[in-house]
């Protein structure tokens, strides 16, 4: 027996009540059917390096150092590390 078919006879053995809400039902099928072909496709934004996205901010600190990968703390602790 077809899909429909058997739709067909429960809708039959369903009070008269109750068909109104078959209706509805089929209904908002379509209506959910025809806005989900015509939804357009979402886009998602091109990838963009750490770089890219803070180049605003690159330079904008004020620091005493020449080079800011100057760590003396860092460096007292390696140096401390590589002697044991």
């Amino acid at each position: 027996m077809l899909t429909l078919e058997i739709a067909i006879q429960k809708i039959q053995q369903l009070p008269p009540e109750q068909w109104q809400k078959v209706l509805e039902f089929i209904q908002f099928l379509e209506y959910q059917s025809s806005h989900q072909q015509k939804a357009p496709k979402t886009i998602e934004p091109p990838e963009v390096s750490f770089a890219e996205a803070a180049k605003e901010f690159i330079g904008c600190l004020d620091s005493d150092l020449e080079d800011l990968s100057h760590n003396p703390q860092l460096s007292a602790l390696e140096t401390g590390l590589k002697e044991t």
